[in-house]
């Protein structure tokens, strides 16, 4: 049994260290950089960054964006 709490928030993760809600949000965001990157010619930083400071992004996404870039200027 998973009792691993979400990355971003203290639900209990579900898939790939994320609750639900976020773990949909992560799969949206992935799903959608591919697009972004084809029409607009974006880092994957600059894509998350877009992400978390578009006023239109949902929270869930917000917070899955600014983990991201936060765990990715980690390494």
């Amino acid at each position: 049994m998973n009792n691993q709490e979400c990355a971003v928030c203290d639900r209990m993760a579900v898939k790939k260290g994320y609750c639900s809600v976020h773990a949909k949000a992560f799969d949206s965001i992935i799903l959608k950089y591919e697009y972004w990157r084809k029409a607009l010619d974006v880092t994957w930083k600059e894509y998350l960054r877009e992400i978390a400071e578009n006023s239109l992004t949902g929270e869930w996404a917000r917070q899955v964006a600014e983990h991201l870039a936060r765990t990715e200027a980690e390494k």
